[in-house]
């Protein structure tokens, strides 16, 4: 039902317009948002208007700079004391320089499962997935969405399978996004790949909202406080 939910640094910039489509000519890359050590991105998942889970990313920086960041993903719905759906997801992502070098991810999609290891070997990413098998170039963003960046590439790494989805994204405009009591600016993108969804960035490039829908169902994320 919810799949491939869903930095800075010259190399990911350099990576970013190697890999960017047709939405670079309508606008400049803008300045990657820079994780802070102890960041969190904590979002309520809605589901026809009602809470559906909840969606947390974590980000960790030491000493030397290098970023690890953890997405914790919990839905369910339930029908009474029955379950009737379960997602969940939890990977972890390392980053030195603005680059990915390492992932790691475990999905249960309402009992199909999928997984993915990658590292860094030699000048590839080297990933062992579910759904995938094989070397990316390093460069490459997975889907987990806070990088605005991903709008400007070609292919996103999942990290539920490690399945490589070809994107095509469109820009669609400025946008007053509420977060809290508070309306922001933000910039709106649709993304489509396996699942089209709709992502907002604020002007410091955070990501603040995210909306799709399946199986007629409307599903959107509401950021519970920026970061």
């Amino acid at each position: 039902m919810l799949k491939h939910l869903v930095l800075s640094g010259s190399a990911l910039l350099l990576g970013a317009m190697a890999q960017a489509d047709d939405i670079a000519t309508q606008t400049s890359l803008p300045t990657p948002w820079v994780a802070s050590d102890g960041a969190v991105i904590d979002f309520t998942v809605l589901r026809k208007g009602k809470r559906f889970g909840s969606h947390v990313l974590t980000f960790e920086r030491d000493d030397t700079g290098k970023l690890e960041v953890t997405t914790d993903v919990d839905l369910q719905v339930k029908i009474g004391p029955i379950t009737a759906f379960k997602y969940r997801l939890d990977s972890v992502e390392h980053w030195v320089d603005g680059q990915l070098v390492a992932l790691s991810g475990k999905s249960n999609n309402d009992g199909r499962k999928g997984e993915v290891v990658a590292e860094t070997e030699g000048g590839d990413l080297v990933v062992d997935g579910t759904k995938f098998d094989g070397a990316l170039p390093l460069g490459t963003i997975p889907s987990s969405h806070w990088n605005r960046l991903q709008v400007y590439q070609s292919q996103m790494l999942s990290t539920e399978t490690g399945e490589v989805l070809d994107i095509d994204v469109e820009l669609i405009g400025d946008n007053k996004v509420q977060v809290g009591d508070q309306m922001i600016d933000a910039t709106h993108y649709r993304l489509t790949s396996d699942l089209t969804v709709d992502l907002w960035y604020d002007r410091q490039s955070r990501w603040v909202k995210l909306a799709f829908q399946v199986r007629g169902q409307d599903i959107e994320y509401v950021l519970n406080q920026l970061y």
